[in-house]
């Protein structure tokens, strides 16, 4: 790197010497050329040619200072000031305003005093938002204008000054300046000042809350914006939007202010684009080494002709020393680096052998966590079964006891315990590649108002409110994995409950893009709750992280936001955080959905519908946990199902020889003989009867055992009601058809 440094200096040098030689055989211009030159720059702006607007200033520029005139420099200095502030750089705009000021002074010109005036009145109106200076710089204008009697710039100084006290909602002193002006623009020909004059007599009369007028007025202004052959205009025309979407919204009309709001910023995109602004930079670059290069040469004018030989032969001499710098530096480098090479070579086979042993262990480790992840997540979904199934119990046979805080608390808790083992399990999963992506059709706003139900009691707790904003472009049935996407949002959404108070928080959906049959949808999760700072933003996605906030304490495992980033990524997204200390926090991702028809009617066609009513079946249990034998037993008999409890395999196996039963639900981990022997032992006897595991192992660890065992299906323990007797009705159907 130093060396490439060292190169790009000698560059610099010699491009330098070479610049300055080509600079001296540069033509002058008359004056006459160079008033030319900015009326075509002028021209150029206006039709946002940036590149052409900048390089025909910059030539100007460098001419007038040639011809030493210093209104021909203010009106270069302006120019250039408008392309920067518009499209790149504000602030550096304002600085070319200051510098057209200076000239300007000098050269006593009181149109181009206007002119500058209300530039810099507009800078402090739209860049700041500092409206008592902006009518301190307008007003300033308005004396220059009237003092030439330029009709053209009186008029729209006014409405300048009539927009700067609208925007702070003084319309008592903005609508004089409006009305005083009003009948002078209907007369003239000028489209902006139309446009203008109908949008802030559209925001006046919104204010005042004369919707109909208010509507009048900025319809008129979308009809005169058809008119425009102007680009630059366009950013006109994109305020109008913006304020009409903002009329719409204060009445509460979102529909329409959503779609204003949408031609606001295709038209903001369309005028201030990545190109544009790459232009303007580039070509604001020469300008700004060209004010470098006039500093430099006022230097070396002040020098006296010894002085500038003798640095031009320190400077050769300068050259030559690093060049032989640079020589020197390479031969070393060579050398530093066969020695490194040779060293590097005898590392690195150490390293291998010492890769390999890590290797192994490293696998040896994944094995025990996987195993220790497995054995935990069972042993505390067994017991949290028979918690949950029992607290159902009391409910069902004391109704009384329905609003009783003990009860509920204990059914919180558990399922908060068990949202705990679910979120190790997933996480384990995740990192191990033991997931894959489902296919189902679902509709997205149905499944975000879903969400946006079951998280209302948070959102009420903490006095939020809880939107949602659905485009309404997105196709009504995608195909994806819509539990993984629902499992991001209720992470996502629940924090963001959580982490603001009186508050709002906002779920988006927007489409984004079409790639052929893909529809691209882009999701967002806004709040302005208590943010994260920055120094935490990073780690806030790590696993078992916790942020401390300034207000309020938060629980939770510290899991959730790493499992949404993995499951983002699973997707072939990418999650993004923008977040702001005491404003608020927005996580946003893009996801890629089928939308062919084809596809949909195959899974449509796959979906096994259970038509079967309600049966009386004879279930036989196989469990030997007495709590979560009196849970199962209660679940089955609320259906109005007989059941026959057992404790082991080989009394079941007994039975079977006696008795015929429709279905049986079979524990894995028994003490004498398991779950799958059992079932295979049943098998060998020629038993069809369907056996549904009734297990807290999770279903993926277990799938392909049970399965090759001769088990039919598996539930996962605790379990919600209806699945299970969804599973069993559909089993017992598909047995009587075969």
């Amino acid at each position: 790197m130093i060396i490439l440094k060292l190169f790009k200096i000698v560059f610099l040098l010699i491009a330098f010497l070479g610049s300055q030689f080509f600079f001296s055989q540069e033509q002058v211009r008359s004056k006459k050329e160079i008033e030319n030159l900015l009326a075509n720059a002028g021209s150029a702006f206006f039709n946002l040619d940036v590149d052409k607007s900048l390089k025909l200033s910059k030539t100007a520029l460098d001419n007038a200072y040639k011809i030493k005139d210093d209104a021909l420099m203010a009106k270069a200095y302006n120019i250039i000031g408008l392309n920067f502030e518009e499209f790149y750089n504000p602030d550096k705009g304002f600085e070319y305003y200051q510098k057209a000021l200076k000239h300007v002074e000098l050269a006593k010109n009181d149109s181009i005093r206007d002119w500058v005036n209300n530039n810099i009145g507009s800078y402090y109106s739209y860049r700041k938002n500092n409206f008592k200076k902006s009518i301190e710089y307008y007003k300033k204008a308005l004396f220059f204008s009237e003092k030439i009697k330029d009709s053209i710039e009186i008029m729209y100084t006014k409405l300048n000054i009539a927009s700067a006290y609208f925007a702070i909602n003084d319309f008592k002193n903005g609508i004089g300046y409006l009305e005083r002006t009003k009948d002078y623009v209907l007369k003239n020909n000028e489209l902006e000042a139309k446009i203008s004059l109908c949008t802030m007599m559209g925001s006046y009369y919104s204010f005042y809350n004369d919707n109909t007028k208010a509507e009048q007025f900025f319809t008129e202004a979308i009809n005169l914006s058809k008119q425009n052959t102007s680009e630059l205009l366009d950013s006109n025309i994109c305020d109008v939007y913006n304020d009409f979407s903002k009329h719409y919204k204060k009445n509460k009309n979102y529909e329409k202010a959503f779609y204003y709001l949408n031609l606001h910023q295709q038209l903001k995109e369309k005028v201030y684009n990545d190109e544009r602004i790459k232009k303007v930079k580039l070509a604001g670059s020469e300008i700004e080494l060209a004010e470098y290069q006039r500093q430099i040469d006022k230097i070396e004018v002040e020098k006296s002709k010894q002085s500038k030989d003798l640095k031009e032969s320190k400077l050769i001499v300068l050259l030559f020393v690093i060049i032989l710098f640079i020589l020197l530096l390479l031969l070393y480098s060579l050398y530093k680096n066969n020695v490194f090479r040779e060293q590097s070579n005898r590392e690195l086979k150490l390293t291998n052998e010492e890769l390999k042993v890590a290797k192994e262990k490293a696998e040896i480790a994944s094995q025990l966590k996987t195993q220790f992840v497995s054995t935990i997540s069972h042993e505390l979904r067994t017991p949290l079964y028979g918690v949950v199934g029992i607290t159902n119990i009391i409910l069902d046979e004391h109704k009384e006891l329905a609003n009783s805080p003990h009860l509920n608390s204990l059914k919180f808790s558990a399922r908060y315990l068990l949202s705990l083992v679910n979120d190790l399990l997933q996480i384990n999963k995740i990192e191990e590649n033991k997931i894959s992506l489902e296919n189902m059709i679902f509709n997205v706003s149905d499944e975000i108002k879903t969400i946006v139900d079951s998280l209302e009691f948070i959102a009420v707790k903490n006095n939020n409110k809880l939107i949602a904003n659905i485009d309404i472009n997105i196709p009504e049935f995608l195909i994806g994995d819509k539990l993984r996407l629902s499992q991001v949002f209720m992470n996502l959404v629940s924090n963001a409950l959580k982490f603001t108070k009186d508050g709002k928080v906002i779920v988006t959906a927007k489409q984004e893009r079409i790639e052929g049959t893909k529809h691209y949808i882009y999701f967002s999760i806004e709040d302005n709750g208590v943010g994260i700072a920055i120094e935490d933003q990073e780690k806030i996605f790590e696993k078992f992280v916790q942020i401390e906030r300034k207000e309020g304490d938060y629980q939770g495992t510290g899991l959730g936001l790493s499992i949404v980033q993995k499951l983002t990524e699973l997707f072939g997204s990418k999650i993004h955080l923008e977040s702001e200390e005491g404003v608020g926090t927005t996580f946003s991702f893009t996801i890629g959905f089928e939308a062919d028809e084809t596809k949909k009617n195959e899974i449509i066609n796959n979906i096994v519908v259970d038509l079967s009513s309600n049966h009386f079946y004879k279930i036989l249990v196989v469990e030997d946990n007495k709590i979560n034998q009196i849970v199962t037993k209660k679940i089955l008999e609320s259906n109005n199902f007989k059941s026959t409890i057992l404790e082991d395999g080989y009394a079941a196996i007994e039975l079977l020889d006696k008795e015929n039963f429709d279905v049986i639900l079979m524990d894995i981990n028994m003490p004498i003989i398991n779950g799958f022997d059992t079932t295979k032992l049943i098998r060998k006897k020629g038993v069809i009867t369907p056996i549904i595991a009734l297990t807290a192992f999770d279903k993926q660890e277990i799938t392909e055992q049970a399965l090759s065992s001769g088990m039919n299906d598996i539930i996962i323990k605790p379990f919600e009601q209806a699945k299970l007797f969804q599973v069993i009705n559909s089993l017992v159907i598909k047995k009587n058809i075969d």
